[in-house]
């Protein structure tokens, strides 16, 4: 399962087992350039069922569509409140 966290110009991509080990990381294009270079590296490592992708807004959206016309499912995941980490709590 690739994690992804996306950013306006690159996408950083993690390969994760179902046990959670990490295999290999990259930094691809962003927006719909990248997802046809993410699905290849991913499938790289095997069959790909599922993504998780950070929620960043617009940039996120090309990316998500993408990887949902494949059948691939997507779980958003939510970034940590930050003033909350800072806090201690």
């Amino acid at each position: 399962m690739p994690g992804v966290d996306t950013h306006k110009e690159t996408h950083a991509a993690a390969v994760i087992t179902t046990l959670g080990a990490a295999l290999d990381g990259t930094q691809l294009p962003g927006a719909t350039e990248g997802c046809g270079q993410l699905l290849s590296w991913a499938r790289s490592f095997g069959t790909l069922r599922r993504s998780g992708v950070e929620c960043t807004g617009s940039n996120d959206t090309a990316l998500t569509r993408c990887l949902r016309a494949e059948g691939i499912e997507v779980t958003e995941v939510n970034q940590p409140d930050k003033a909350r980490q800072q806090q201690g709590q």
